[in-house]
């Protein structure tokens, strides 16, 4: 009598747990909401509940489907393609904050909304920011790196069914965020304004984040770590660190939104700013050169031009951006020993920074015809060129005698997307553009020329937006130092905004072609998902692993 094999139809551990814990926390949201007495907090409350009801929801159907089930012996690539779309969801309407809250200071008279307080800019400026970073950037660096990891490790994504709870909770994060931010929910910090307790959840899931990358790297059958997933390691581990120490705070209530630093003065000044250069140092340039070291190899079809200029490039970052925030806080009550110390550190930068963007550029040795024909490869190697630009005016703008003319003044504002827009843009762009026909089986984009014309229509916005701030700014600082005879200032705050309206109007016009160029890439994405299927939709892991090796 022969024996039919009878499949497994046992609901996996992690997807159970996972299922207890979503409940658990769905009861205890839906407690404090109906016993607290602060609407801010009951209104972010009722978004966490119905985010909690959804995924219990999606849960049961996906466990009585069976969908729980990941097999073993396929890369786990639908949690990076739905990164993807998130990634590009968020640059779309982060970028759109961005461009309102640009005309807000352009035209105050046309785009002001008095019935609508939620829309005025001090809280449109926090969705912008706060957008872009963490919602284009961080779901952009959660995709690439659960991509990047499989592929270098020839291993699944450890986890089972957690690296979609580290998805999901993220955009969970996002959207407690922002909704705050518009309802005035925010604790004033610089890139971390998000209060005590979306803190916190933001802690569960880039812990759960951390696991999963360890796990993954831990279970490699790939004995060589690959050099991208140093720095997206150092990446999610000093992020870390800093989001815990900058944020530790006493709540006024259990039940209440609002909370006190724990930290007061210039101590708690040194430690925003130490948190903030962090968070450029590890969140915006760390896990951004491990997509230049993964995606620019692929795309041109080369080596990475030296191994040993990657270890120095990275080793030297670790060891001095972590000093580098008192330069933040020149001519204020920190000890000018402190400052110093930002600066000298800074100024240090200059030389591992370039060191990376050779490194990056260099590897394009041999393959230098693809610039003229592929807008990918193009895109990528500016964004290089940006990031050199921007590590080099960082440190000097670090220097105090240059600190003095540029800090607080729009200088700053351009030197910061200088590096936003050129640098993490463009080889966010350029990563996805990869990664989407790879993910969805395609044998090409939809459209290069598409891809071209969002190349040269973004490239020209960045110029529009970061000349016009370093003239606005080099006139601000100027006229801020212009003394009367008697010593009093010669202009007021009103007089230097009312005299860089044009400027104002020029970045508007450079951030919306910016936001154009992504409208563009998206539909092109679109369109390219659409296409027929030229291969397998899984991806075995008996595969040969990607070539990654360094040219020495």
């Amino acid at each position: 009598m022969t024996t039919l094999p009878v499949r497994e139809s046992r609901t996996p551990l992690d997807a159970v747990l996972l299922f207890a814990i979503t409940g658990a926390l769905a009861f205890a949201a839906l407690l404090a909401t109906a016993f607290t007495a602060d609407p801010l907090f009951r209104f972010q409350g009722w978004i966490f509940i119905a985010a909690a009801v959804l995924a219990l929801s999606a849960m049961t159907y996906l466990i009585n489907a069976g969908g729980m089930r990941s097999p073993e012996d396929s890369y786990a690539d639908g949690v990076v393609r739905a990164g993807v779309i998130a990634t590009m969801v968020w640059a779309i309407v982060g970028m759109a904050a961005g461009v309102l809250a640009a005309a807000q200071l352009s035209w105050p008279t046309i785009f002001y909304f008095p019935e609508a307080g939620w829309l005025n800019f001090g809280r449109l400026r926090s969705v912008h920011t706060s957008g872009v970073i963490f919602a284009f950037g961080g779901n952009a660096l959660i995709a690439t790196s659960f991509y990047v990891v499989q592929r270098t490790c020839r291993a699944r994504l450890a986890g089972g069914v957690w690296p979609w709870f580290v998805f999901w909770g993220y955009q969970l994060f996002i959207v407690l965020a922002a909704f705050g931010y518009l309802a005035g929910v925010t604790q004033s910090r610089e890139y971390a304004e998000p209060e005590w307790l979306v803190d916190l959840w933001l802690t569960i899931v880039w812990v759960v984040y951390l696991l999963v990358f360890l796990g993954t790297l831990w279970k490699r059958k790939e004995p060589h770590i690959y050099v991208a997933n140093w720095f997206y390691l150092a990446f999610i581990i000093t992020i870390a660190m800093l989001h815990i120490v900058n944020n530790l705070a006493v709540p006024v209530g259990g039940l209440n939104h609002r909370s006190y630093s724990l930290f007061a003065g210039v101590q708690d000044a040194l430690l925003q700013w130490w948190y903030g250069h962090n968070a450029v140092g590890f969140f915006l340039t760390a896990g951004f050169l491990a997509m230049m070291y993964y995606f620019v190899p692929k795309r041109a079809e080369r080596p990475v031009y030296s191994y040993r200029l990657s270890i120095v490039h990275f080793w030297s970052l670790i060891f001095i951006y972590i000093w580098a925030g008192p330069h933040h806080l020149h001519y204020t009550a920190l000890p000018q020993w402190a400052q110093t110390l930002g600066m000298t550190f800074s100024i240090m930068l200059w030389m591992p920074s370039w060191g990376g963007m050779i490194n990056g550029l260099m590897t394009l040795s041999g393959a230098w015809d693809k610039l003229r024909t592929d807008p990918v490869i193009r895109m990528m190697a500016v964004s290089i060129a940006f990031y050199g630009m921007a590590t080099f005016e960082g440190p000097l703008m670090s220097i105090r005698e240059v600190n003095a003319l540029s800090h607080y003044t729009d200088w700053t504002i351009g030197h910061v997307h200088s590096g936003a827009l050129g640098w993490v843009g463009f080889i966010t762009f350029g990563s996805i553009y990869c990664l989407v026909p790879w993910l969805w089986k395609k044998e090409r984009l939809y459209s290069l020329r598409l891809a071209e014309w969002h190349f040269w229509i973004a490239t020209l916005g960045i110029l529009l937006y970061i000349c016009a701030m370093w003239v606005s700014g080099i006139m601000e600082g100027l006229m801020w130092r212009e003394y009367t005879p008697q010593g009093f200032l010669a202009n007021s705050f009103v007089e230097t905004v009312a005299a860089k309206h044009i400027e104002n109007v020029i970045r508007t016009l450079g951030g919306l072609m910016f936001l154009a160029g992504a409208v563009i890439m998206s539909y092109n994405l679109w369109r390219t998902i659409r296409m027929p299927s030229t291969a397998p939709s899984a991806q075995s892991l008996a595969g040969p692993a990607p070539a990654l090796v360094a040219a020495e």
